[in-house]
């Protein structure tokens, strides 16, 4: 018998009573809203195979009598608020096989020793906790395992010698924990690998060179301070030279001696001179630079007391406003935080949570946040940003007369970097971030221009990292407890509560492409019944092109630049004719209705960017 539950908005605690269900083989009570502890009556379920508990708010220590169900082949308590150490009992169940998943949860203390009992283990995720002490030398004994992931947590001493016997190994993730001591040489021959990440800990000495370290998109070292590598391509200390510039330091030591001991006190006391000089100098003078922290009564003063003049924006979770500090040289731009609307609170956190842990050029950079309280007491949080000169994508798409008259119309050459770079943006979120991430909110209104017309990608209030626990997934698909996004660029799978991936964020950026070049908003009223942007392109592709497109970005035949019929576009070899069919082509390629018939990001961006270099090398 099963039960499946799952993605509902069930609330408050599992009853007791369901431990009455004697003859269960399934339970799948995931995405919900539970709370409470999990019931010990759990326990009494000893038929059952597979039990999901993740993506709800159980809270407590994981019941020891878990132990008692021993035809349990697949556990998964992952994104609760479960607390205490990991009960050894749980490691007596070796008949789980399918996967162990106790992930994102607040589980505290060592991993048990007897972990290693589970040896037909083949998935093990308990990363993103508070576990610290040694990783066992006992899972070498899990010789199944294919997925092992401990990021996370607060792991310390050496990798054990015993992971050399994990010989079928797929995704190894030990990444943010406390790990010291020489990245071993075993790695090298572990040709099932897909992920080792071992990046931010304390490793020190020689990267291997051999094997899988060939390959710089399977393996991740960043943030270890104390490797060194054989060859500059590593981009890190070259070891042998690292090793000559210690012996050569010593024989000058040695060399200079006392007189070096002499001139080293000179400037030690020259420097502590300068300081105090320094000191008094930017007491007298505030440097700007020197700010990074700002009162709820700097923001009042920057904004003009939030007057709607310096209003730039506002959306369901905040307003942007234009602001200058005192003693800044450039504006800024500061979004206020709705804090009556629902879930504003968790929109701020995922933006901090994002924004913290990416950096890129077409990423709007955020200088620094601000959570406080008001005069009246009441909580107040904002985000302090890199200011945008030349707004929004829409508002260039469907200009608005202001004091300066409507803007000049987007060129194709325009779109086309715009393009791009929204590209770039999304291929570093999901193939160069760990773990992956989805903007979930894509549309030209969180597309933001600099100066120079460039694109950087903004609100990253329903951002999702993506963590993964089945390896089927590729770490590209997690939880949904409900469409995320906005209506016309939400992905179809999203509406019949499908999975967040970074396929979604593909689909948005298809959506965009089209509307870039036909100038309609995927919400216009002539998309009724069953038409919408990608079939009103699609049905005219190839041949038509022409009925559809934004006539501000076909030139007219005076300029010679492209033929304003575009009848025989598939044979035409106008290049600007080509530029447009392929972003066309990209556009109806990422708006595919079927998520697994979209590219990738990674893709996309390559090929947007030779759309680029044709465009660019046209007007050379």
């Amino acid at each position: 018998m099963s039960l499946y539950l799952e993605t509902n908005l069930f609330s408050g605690s599992l009853p007791d009573t369901l431990g009455n269900l004697s003859r269960l083989f399934e339970l799948s009570i995931s995405q919900n809203k539970l709370s409470g502890r999990i019931p010990v009556s759990i326990s009494n379920l000893n038929q059952l195979n597979e039990l999901y508990l993740q993506d709800n708010d159980f809270n407590g220590p994981i019941p020891e009598a878990l132990g008692n169900c021993k035809k349990l082949e697949m556990l998964n308590l992952s994104c609760n608020r479960l607390d205490g150490d990991i009960p050894k009992q749980l490691f007596t169940l070796s008949s789980i096989s399918e996967g162990l998943d106790l992930s994102h949860n607040q589980l505290s203390g060592q991993i048990p020793l007897e972990i290693g009992d589970l040896i037909n283990l083949g998935l093990l995720n308990i990363s993103n906790n508070q576990l610290s002490g040694r990783i066992p030398s006992t899972l070498g004994q899990c010789v199944h395992l294919e997925s092992l992931h401990m990021e996370g947590n607060l792991l310390e001493g050496k990798i054990p010698e015993s992971f050399s016997e994990l010989r079928g190994i797929i995704e190894l993730d030990l990444s943010r924990n406390n790990i010291s001591g020489a990245i071993p040489k075993f790695f090298e021959s572990f040709s099932s690998l897909d992920l080792l990440n071992l990046s931010f800990n304390n490793l020190e000495g020689p990267v291997p060179t051999g094997g899988i370290f060939h390959n710089k998109s399977v393996v991740y070292i960043k943030g270890n301070k104390k490797l060194c590598g054989s060859s500059p391509l590593l981009k890190l200390p070259l070891c042998d030279a690292k090793a000559s510039r210690e012996n050569h330091t010593s024989k000058i030591l040695k060399i200079l001696g006392l007189s070096a001991v002499s001139l080293l006190l000179l400037s030690c006391l020259m420097a502590i001179v300068l300081k105090q000089r320094k000191k008094v100098e930017q007491a007298a003078h505030p440097s700007c630079k020197e700010l990074k922290k700002f009162s709820y009564a700097d923001i009042v003063k920057a904004t003009n007391s939030f007057s709607t003049s310096n209003l730039i924006g506002s959306g369901k979770s905040g307003s942007v406003y234009k602001a200058r500090f005192e003693l800044e040289e450039h504006s800024v731009a500061i979004k206020v935080f709705k804090l009556d609307q629902l879930d504003a609170p968790n929109s701020f956190l995922a933006e901090c949570e994002a924004l913290r842990n990416t950096r890129h050029r077409n990423l709007v950079k955020v200088i620094t946040a601000c959570s406080t309280f008001d005069p009246s007491g009441h909580q107040f949080k904002a985000l302090i940003l890199e200011y945008m000169p030349n707004g929004s994508l829409e508002s260039w798409l469907y200009p608005k007369p202001d004091k300066y008259g409507l803007k000049s119309p987007l060129n194709l050459g325009s779109r086309i970097m715009i393009a791009m770079d929204i590209a770039s943006a999304l291929d570093y979120l999901h193939s160069h971030c760990l773990p992956p991430i989805a903007h979930c909110d894509l549309k030209p209104s969180n597309v933001l221009l600099d100066d120079a017309m460039g694109a950087h990608l903004a609100d990253f209030g329903l951002a999702k990292f993506l963590h993964s626990f089945s390896h089927s997934c590729h770490q590209s698909s997690t939880s949904l407890l409900g469409p995320r996004g906005s209506i016309g660029y939400i992905a179809p799978e999203y509406g019949f509560a499908g999975k967040l991936s970074t396929e979604g964020d593909v689909y948005s950026y298809g959506i965009i492409i089209l509307e870039m070049l036909t100038g309609k908003r995927p919400t216009d009223e002539m998309f009724t019944d069953d038409l919408n942007l990608h079939k009103y392109v699609e049905k005219v592709f190839p041949h038509k092109i022409a009925e559809v497109l934004d006539p501000s970005i076909v030139p007219s035949s005076e300029d010679g630049d492209v033929d304003n019929n575009l009848d025989h576009v598939n044979n035409a070899t106008n290049g600007m004719e080509s530029c447009i069919m392929h972003l066309v082509e990209v556009g109806l390629s990422c708006s595919i209705e079927t998520p697994k018939d979209r590219p990738t990001m990674q893709v996309v961006y390559a090929g947007v960017t030779t759309i680029k270099e044709t465009y660019g090398a046209l007007h050379g």
